[in-house]
């Protein structure tokens, strides 16, 4: 699905990219996400989402942790 846009704040019309863009550049919370692009500063719908984004990118992942070779 290349070049196929998947919003995740209807209110502000905020793609996933733009979510990941604000997180790459350092924001941490839902409302640090909003300040950065609006997105979650509308009805709240989206904060659910908001948050699975934040989690990936600054929880460590369990894959990560695994040997490298069996």
């Amino acid at each position: 699905m290349k070049g196929c846009l998947m919003y995740v704040c209807i209110c502000a019309a905020v793609t996933d990219t733009e979510i990941r863009s604000c997180i790459a550049r350092g924001a941490r919370t839902v409302e640090e996400v909003g300040d950065a692009c609006e997105a979650g500063t509308g009805c709240g719908s989206c904060h659910d989402h908001i948050d699975v984004f934040l989690a990936a990118a600054h929880s460590p992942s369990v894959i990560a942790s695994l040997p490298a070779t069996a």
